[in-house]
């Protein structure tokens, strides 16, 4: 147990940053952060290199598309060009409509207020993932990865630690079990965790440099 909390500090050490974080969003339960949040789930979900989507993100809130009304009022060029701005071209006419679809469907049905997808859902956590999956482009990898990042704000979804994360549990040695990940935890956040245990199963090296150090 002792060797795990070790290997788990040095895990928080070395790749503990959030998504959110790195992409500049101070998450909170208040709607400007948790709609970043949910552009930056759709960006990160598409096959592209995860520092590129998390550039993509703080772009878009560069150029004042950081709220849902200011996304549907940018003209969908005005996204293209955002995106292009941070190397995000593979995708990045389609995603400029989805994004742009996806600000008016939470318009639509949730009065640009994510939070109102969650008392909508009871606070189920299931349910939550399932309205997630509503958003344009926002398949079940979406909206794990925004149930990844928002669970320190929404405790209902702890432990948020998906087959991604438990991949990369299994790669630094510690337990492939939501559970037992969160107790090992050495503070009340998960989010960092979740966050540190994808990149080292996104990326061996970190994986590798993790191991090294405990």
């Amino acid at each position: 147990m002792a060797d795990e909390r070790n290997l788990l500090q040095t895990l928080l050490d070395r790749a503990g940053t959030t998504y959110a974080e790195q992409a500049g969003i101070r998450l909170k339960d208040s709607p400007a952060p948790l709609y970043r949040l949910l552009v930056l789930s759709v960006l990160l979900s598409t096959r592209i290199k995860a520092d590129i989507a998390v550039d993509a993100a703080r772009a878009l809130a560069d150029a004042g598309m950081g709220t849902p009304e200011k996304m549907r009022d940018a003209s969908w060029q005005d996204r293209v060009d955002a995106l292009g701005r941070a190397s995000y071209k593979r995708y990045d006419e389609s995603t400029a409509t989805a994004l742009g679809d996806g600000a008016e469907l939470l318009r639509r049905e949730y009065r640009d207020d994510l939070r109102r997808l969650r008392d909508s859902a009871d606070q189920d956590p299931k349910r939550i993932r399932e309205a997630l999956t509503g958003f344009p482009r926002l398949g079940p990898v979406g909206a794990d990865i925004f149930c990844r990042e928002a669970q320190d704000v929404w405790p209902e979804l702890r432990p948020a630690i998906d087959g991604k994360a438990l991949d990369g549990a299994r790669r630094v040695g510690l337990p492939a079990d939501p559970g037992a990940l969160a107790r090992l935890a050495p503070g009340p956040e998960l989010a960092p965790l979740a966050a540190a245990l994808v990149r080292v199963a996104l990326d061996k090296s970190v994986a590798d440099e993790v191991r090294a150090a405990a």
